[in-house]
């Protein structure tokens, strides 16, 4: 009882008038922003960002990290311009109340200087900022696997890690070495969850070790991120069809509430406790 929500609510409701409702319905406190009315948070303006922060003060709700796609690129484009952004979203998250940022470590290299040298041009203009920049798993980029991760924070400590168990199951990754190389360096947790083949199901359904990771937990602040399959004809299929796909929904709402209770379950409830 001691967790406060967070969820990127954008797989609820692409608008932000049903990704607030998504959030008060389910009792989440905060947004992890990632779109909001079809724009991702790395392109809006101050203005639309202004508007944002105004709607969520209204509602009692806050944002609790910019999930942006920072360092989701490959590494032999051009970065200058990624940088530039990545400046600006400094900003937007000033103004929408952010204290941290989401980012990547990049695709197309296995060499960690190149990556080091472009991580830490974030860090430098984060620098006083008071903006936490933490580094999420994700298959594909340099730090995918716990050991490339660990090196990257070896390196740059002052980033910290966002842990997403089902990223780490779609690379092959045993979530539970993963955490104990990784856990003095993790900010907070992505819930999803995965079986092997890598499907993404509710938390706890899945091969990512959830009641372990949430056990050794020691942060304030869980991300429900959905990622559930959603398969538009379900409601016209036959019970024993709906059986056989145990983890499909009707639609991305159902699919929200239905991440948000598998974790609640998880943990009994969460409060501010």
């Amino acid at each position: 009882m001691r967790y406060r929500l967070a969820a990127f609510a954008d797989e609820a409701a692409a608008d932000l008038t049903g990704q607030i409702k998504a959030m008060r319905e389910n009792d989440i406190e905060l947004l992890e922003i990632r779109g909001v009315d079809g724009e991702n948070i790395d392109s809006i303006s101050a203005a639309k960002a202004k508007h944002i922060r105004n709607m969520l003060d209204e509602a009692g709700l806050g944002v609790w990290s910019l999930g942006s796609p920072y360092g989701k690129i490959g590494i032999g484009g051009s970065f200058a311009p990624h940088l530039d952004s990545f400046k600006r979203s400094l900003e937007i998250a000033y103004i929408l109340g952010a204290e941290h940022i989401r980012l990547f470590s990049f695709y197309g290299t296995s060499d960690i200087e190149p990556v080091l040298e472009r991580l830490n041009a974030f860090a430098e203009a984060a620098e006083g900022s008071g903006i936490v920049l933490c580094h999420e798993n994700e298959k594909g980029i340099y730090g995918d696997k716990a050991d490339k991760c660990l090196e990257i924070h070896k390196a740059l400590p002052q980033l910290r890690a966002v842990f997403d168990p089902a990223n780490f199951i779609q690379c092959g990754q045993d979530t539970k070495e993963a955490w104990e190389m990784l856990s003095p360096y993790v900010e907070y947790m992505h819930i999803k969850d995965a079986l092997p083949d890598g499907s993404v199901v509710p938390a706890g359904k899945g091969a990512g070790e959830l009641p372990y990771l949430l056990a050794h937990y020691k942060g304030e602040v869980l991300t429900v991120e959905p990622h559930l399959s959603v398969f538009e004809g379900f409601d016209k299929l036959e019970s024993e069809q709906k059986t056989q796909m145990p983890f499909t929904y009707p639609d991305s709402r159902t699919a929200f509430t239905a991440a948000v209770n598998a974790l609640k379950e998880l943990t009994g409830g969460i409060g501010n406790g």
